[in-house]
């Protein structure tokens, strides 16, 4: 068998340079004297022209009116914090970085300009301790990885990129961040995504003086009402509330949201404890022992044996007896739960509620008073994120169909200034929110307009817009859509699956889920999106075996395995994981199995 030449053998390529690639530079800098080791040399590439902001905070595809979601002390830690990197910035950067002339404070939202200036400086200062550190290593931005050759033999991957390099490495890893398949149909004006955010945004001097519409009215679908609403009139304070004032010529200007449940985001809510943990609400021995004998850990038993009791208790200290009792009562279901907690918020007029809801969440952040109910859902999905391969394939089914639109609802907290704005441009008569799922046809009937079709509860009707902005998010890729074609080519990725635990499931499946099931040495699976990974984030191949040379930590493949990873905090998570599982191999361990059984104490350690 060949080998890898050994100077290739400890090359560590990282592919993407946004946040989770920042996260593990920090990981392999806090342990540089174990990871030396490891890797003698690392390579970051980078399709763009700035290294460390990725695509939501880089200043070519976000705005300066965009606010991030989350403040300096819900960050998790790098070389220093944001609030202290913006204290050290000059008053002319931070005008530049849309920062208020005020004191900074841990706790407040900045723009998302501001955070991807920060993340770009702590990129940079993990890339130069490690050098510092003894690890060379190198930057190569406006350099695209289009594929990847894995050479098992050879014990060695090779990249190559768009300009036709070929550069062989021991391990990879996979940190490309987002990604929009679908392409933009600009002679209908359909955009696909809103990024870059400046293809929507009016040429200097231009209007806008008619609807826009989105599909989604998420928080994506509202970095493009702040931005066009900027662009077509002023906000103003007045007797303590915003007002929106219309430009000029722009009287049918007018921005629709299209929501399939006809709800907003929830608001910014204070937290006791800002950082997720894995083990917070049930201990590692507890979760496990839950597994059956069967091999699964169900849904309804994570819910009954850990969700309940926890979510009881939060409920308690919120003050709503209400609820803590329903939870105590063994007949609630989880759909129960999901049921009620949504009808609180779907309100008839959603902006009214918006309103009301602004008063809670007001209450919770400005007097420090933690929402601990929504903190603790949050937490107890972030647990099962990390371990629901023990699930089958129909409580995965479950989490998709019922469990993630309700939570992404309810944890896309939307900062208070930004409901600021939706209020004072709803009251303006320029923001709406129409209910009903939306498809938008292939084959449109004229050149400059979108028709989107609506299913509004079987009332069906048809609405065009000259301007139509999918705002639905990011989508899980499919493994035959996998960026690197020569992995898919020789079997070194598979689709993420889940096998049924019980077949008779399988018929009782509507058409389009059933469409995703199919058979394999005798067992009948369930594609849950993106590709296969093994605990360890190793990709996993059609022979079932993990790769030890390539890890993917990019969400948007790996979301069939981790189906809530979401924010820096999972970010810095993937990277700790990761990073832990390496040095396990340099104690002299060989490469974890990637089993939960093994990977759950690193769980434990991160």
């Amino acid at each position: 068998m060949k080998t890898c030449n050994s100077s290739n053998r400890r090359q560590l390529a990282i592919v993407g340079s946004g946040a989770s690639a920042t996260y593990l530079l920090k990981r392999i800098a806090d342990s540089a004297d174990r990871f030396r080791e490891l890797f003698e040399k690392i390579v970051i590439f980078e399709k763009g022209p700035i290294g460390g902001t990725g695509m939501p905070y880089s200043p070519l595809t976000t705005d300066l009116y965009h606010l991030s979601n989350i403040s300096s002390d819900e960050l998790p830690e790098l070389d220093e914090t944001f609030a202290d990197w913006l204290r050290d910035q000059s008053a002319d950067v931070l005008v530049e970085l849309g920062v208020p002339n005020e004191e900074i404070s841990e706790d407040a939202v900045y723009s998302r300009i501001a955070l991807g200036s920060y993340l770009h400086a702590q990129f940079r200062a993990m890339v130069r301790l490690l050098g510092e550190s003894g690890i060379d290593t190198s930057v190569r931005t406006e350099c695209e990885v289009v594929d990847i050759v894995d050479r098992p033999d050879d014990a060695e991957a090779v990249l190559v990129t768009a300009g036709g390099e070929r550069m062989t490495f021991g391990r990879v890893a996979i940190a490309t961040g987002h990604y929009w398949l679908e392409e933009d149909r600009r002679e209908n004006g359909y955009y696909a995504s809103p990024w870059p955010i400046k293809k929507l945004v009016p040429e200097t001097g231009e209007i806008y003086n008619f609807p826009v519409g989105t599909i989604g009215a998420s928080l994506s679908a509202f970095d493009v009402v702040t931005s066009l609403s900027r662009r077509h009139g002023d906000f103003e304070e007045e007797d303590g509330w915003f007002v929106y004032r219309p430009f000029e010529g722009t009287g049918d200007f007018k921005l629709i949201l299209h929501a399939g449940n006809g709800l907003l985001p929830h608001l910014q809510y204070d937290q006791e404890e800002p950082f997720r943990e894995i083990y917070r609400q049930v201990d590692r021995d507890g979760l496990l022992a839950l597994v059956g004998e069967d091999g699964w850990l169900r849904l309804k038993t994570y819910y009954n044996e850990v969700c309940r009791p926890a979510l009881a208790k939060a409920f308690d200290k919120d003050g709503m007896a209400d609820m803590s009792a329903c939870l105590r009562d063994p007949d609630y279901s989880m759909h129960d739960f999901i049921a009620e907690m949504t009808g609180r918020h779907d309100y008839r007029n959603a902006f009214k509620g918006m309103r009301v809801e602004m008063k809670e969440a007001r209450e919770s952040v400005i007097r420090h008073r933690p929402i601990h109910w929504k903190e603790t859902l949050d937490d107890l999905i972030y647990t099962l994120n990390y371990h629901s391969s023990l699930f089958p394939a129909e409580d995965h089914i479950v989490l998709q169909s019922d469990v993630m639109p309700f939570l992404m609802n309810i944890i896309a907290a939307m900062p208070l200034d930004s409901a600021r704005v939706l209020l004072a441009l709803h009251d303006a008569g320029k923001l709406e929110l129409v209910s009903g799922k939306v498809t938008v046809p292939d084959r449109q009937k004229a050149d400059g307009i979108t028709t989107i079709e609506i299913d509004n509860d079987g009332e069906e009707s048809c609405e065009s817009y000259r301007i139509f902005v999918n705002c639905s998010g990011q989508k899980p890729l499919e493994a035959e859509e996998f960026p690197f074609p020569s992995l898919v080519r020789d079997g070194a990725i598979r689709a993420a699956r889940a096998r049924f635990a019980d077949r008779g499931e399988i018929a009782l499946l509507e058409e389009r889920k059933r469409a995703r099931t199919f058979e394999e040495n005798g067992e009948t699976f369930y594609r849950t999106g993106g590709v296969d990974i093994d605990a360890a984030f190793r990709l996993i191949g059609l022979d079932g075996g993990a790769n030890p040379r390539i890890h993917d930590i990019a969400f948007p493949h790996t979301t069939g395995v981790r189906p809530y990873s979401y924010g820096l905090q999972a970010c810095a998570e993937t990277a700790g994981i990761l990073a832990a599982a390496w040095l396990e191999e340099l104690d002299g361990n060989g490469q974890p199995d990637g089993g939960l059984e093994e990977m759950t104490r690193i769980y434990e350690e991160v």
